[in-house]
């Protein structure tokens, strides 16, 4: 009679034992359970919500911003709905509370942040999607250049993130101790009922690394700001390197299996009642379960009954056959970073192999205003106008490496490529002074067969940048501000070589400089390339505008070197507005590509102009390099 009472209520249970799996993994409900389809699909909308960014000349990273909010809450919000209603984490729930929720929802978006952030650093990977065409249009190379932006919203949601973890683990370390049972001994993370919580958290593999994963967190953000970034690149870069450790105490952290669930729900339903041991209730039960189960809900039981009979079995509904049996959760945080790091690890090492061998310095030429030129031969390198470089020099610093766009590519003619420096803090300066031990503003070219003994330098890349796409459309507005006319010096150089291979047809060069002498830098390959136009009867294909900030010495650029400048130079700032309406005009229902690297304020009203309507039908796409 009994046990066929109990089999009926084991069928009046069925539905909510249907609801769950019940397996030696966390049984997950099907209402609540975070799929990878499901977690596949917001992520290709937010993706496609990143492609309508870069699409539409997004006026800010704030539709960014709140597509990977979005997401990241819907994550925390399945993930705490989970631990909220799970049967599995009933007995859990009651000992901790809601800090076991808020726990596991916000680790949750950490391992998805600490994922992915490093996708966005894999610049090999970056810079083949961008080079191919068959794998990325015009429009995802687009969205690959906000990796950065993307970067920065990842580390910003784990520092977030990782205080709502923090604070919700110290409400359990004070719960664990508060609510220890004697009912479910292998359920509690103390030894004896109010137990120092700072034991807890100091002789816990869980709580030690916590503490020390917040200790690296700590350093890592606040070395990246951009204050500390501006005045002390080095602080930046050596802590930034910490991330090793950080994902090392991160698999260690989650190892501890101080969280357990249960794992026999059929044989013992949630807060059931076990006929063979009345249990002594030292904890109160939360009100969300008795919400969740109001059929179950526990009924005062009588007194002074050895064995159930016709009136238990119609009176209790939550009979259990055996114990509640807990078992800590597999570690899930090593699945979700080991795919990424990985993959990060094998870029590092093949870059490392790629350039372990040192390029030959054919010359090195010395400009005005404080700008080192650099030319160099490597075997079998390879570049696309646009792409920077990562220089290494041990003598001047062992650990330190800094990026510089090319300036010149090398070609089938010619394997020479170069870069130009800007002398601009401790590591250039001790790098020129290697250079030119007795540095003048004097030209100094230097043949390859009678160089001087120069450093080792060692080269990492080429690696993407949005200046690659400048080639690729029709008509194209590059606008430069001082040393920002680096990523354009490699797209005139590869003009000068040939541009009838290319898509560009129209090219609109403006630059922005505080000293005239800063001209000269390229002013020769300007005169050139503009020479060589004209003699194809091409005049109209680049039209060069050069804006001087500041007019003292005006009358140095003036004489016959340069003659063809003198009438392109203008005084004053940009009257952008009308630049753009002018272009506009002249490139009617056309895709113009603006590509921006200067100040932020040229920047911010180049991307405002392109956002704008005109009446042309013209569209402006724009496009922002990056240095910091």
């Amino acid at each position: 009679m009994i046990q066929a009472t109990f089999q009926d209520l084991l069928e009046q249970f069925q539905p909510y034992l249907e609801w769950h799996h019940t397996s030696m993994q966390p049984p997950f409900s099907a209402d609540t359970e975070l799929s990878f389809a499901q977690l596949s699909m917001s992520t290709s909308l937010v993706s496609y919500v990143f492609l309508a960014c870069a699409y539409h000349n997004s006026p800010g990273p704030g539709l960014e911003l709140l597509a990977w909010f979005a997401l990241n809450m819907w994550l925390f919000l399945r993930t705490f709905l989970l631990y909220y209603h799970g049967p599995q984490y009933y007995y859990l729930h009651r000992m901790l509370g809601l800090g076991l929720c808020i726990s596991r929802a916000s680790a949750s978006v950490l391992n998805l942040n600490c994922s992915v952030i490093l996708l966005p650093m894999c610049r090999i990977l970056l810079a083949f999607l961008r080079g191919s065409q068959k794998v990325a249009s015009r429009k995802m190379r687009r969205l690959l250049d906000k990796s950065k932006t993307f970067h920065v919203m990842c580390g910003v949601t784990i520092c977030i993130f990782s205080v709502v973890h923090v604070a919700a683990h110290l409400v359990n370390v004070l719960n664990f101790s508060q609510n220890y049972t004697e009912d479910f001994l292998s359920l509690n993370a103390a030894n004896y009922r109010d137990e120092d919580p700072r034991k807890l958290l100091f002789t816990t593999v869980p709580g030690l690394t916590g503490v020390l994963l917040v200790l690296v967190l700590f350093l890592m953000f606040t070395a990246s700001t951009y204050a500390i970034r501006a005045s002390n690149y080095n602080i930046f870069w050596y802590t930034h390197n910490l991330f090793f450790v950080f994902y090392l105490l991160l698999i260690i952290h989650v190892s501890g299996g101080v969280l357990k669930y249960q794992i026999n729900i059929q044989q013992h339903p949630p807060g059931c009642f076990n006929p063979n041991k009345t249990l002594q209730e030292t904890i109160p039960e939360p009100k969300v379960f008795e919400e969740s189960f109001p059929e179950y809900a526990t009924q005062p039981f009588p007194e002074g009954l050895a064995e159930t009979d016709s009136f238990v079995q119609t009176k209790f509904e939550r009979i259990c056959t055996e114990e509640p049996k807990f078992q800590s959760h597999f570690p899930e945080t090593w699945l979700w970073i080991s795919g990424p790091l990985c993959l990060y690890c094998a870029e590092r090492l093949y870059r490392y192999i790629r350039s372990n061998k040192p390029v030959t310095i054919t010359s090195v030429i010395s400009h005005p205003c404080n700008v080192l030129e650099l030319r160099m031969m490597k075997n079998n390198f390879k570049a696309r106008p646009g792409q920077y470089i990562i220089l290494h020099c041990p003598r001047v610093s062992a650990l330190e490496s800094h990026p510089f766009t090319l300036t010149m590519c090398p070609t089938d003619t010619k394997a020479t490529f170069g870069v130009h420096i800007k002398i601009v803090g401790d590591w250039t300066e001790r790098f020129r002074d290697l250079l030119l031990p007795h540095w003048s503003q004097d030209t100094e070219i230097l043949p390859i067969f009678h160089q001087r003994h120069y450093p080792k330098l060692f080269v990492d890349g080429p690696f993407g940048s949005p200046s690659e796409e400048s080639l690729n459309y029709e008509v194209s507005l590059c606008v430069a501000g001082g040393i920002g006319v680096t990523p354009f010096a490699s797209v005139l150089n590869t003009l000068l070589d040939d541009w009838k291979c290319y898509k560009l047809r129209r090219l609109y060069f403006i630059w922005v400089c505080r000293d005239i002498q800063a001209f000269c830098w390229f002013a020769n390959l300007l005169c050139v390339l503009h020479n060589k136009l004209w003699q194809e009867n091409r005049p109209d294909f680049i039209n060069i505008q050069l804006y001087l900030s500041q007019t003292d010495g005006i009358q140095k650029i003036i004489g016959e070197k340069y003659q063809a400048l003198n009438s392109r130079l203008l005084i004053g700032r940009p009257r952008w507005k009308l630049l753009f309406d002018e272009i506009a005009k002249c490139n009617r229902q056309k895709t113009v590509g603006v590509f921006c690297c200067g100040p932020k304020e040229i920047s911010k009203t180049l991307h405002k102009l392109s956002n704008r309507h005109n009446s042309y039908g013209t569209r402006f796409e724009y496009n922002k390099e990056s240095f910091s």
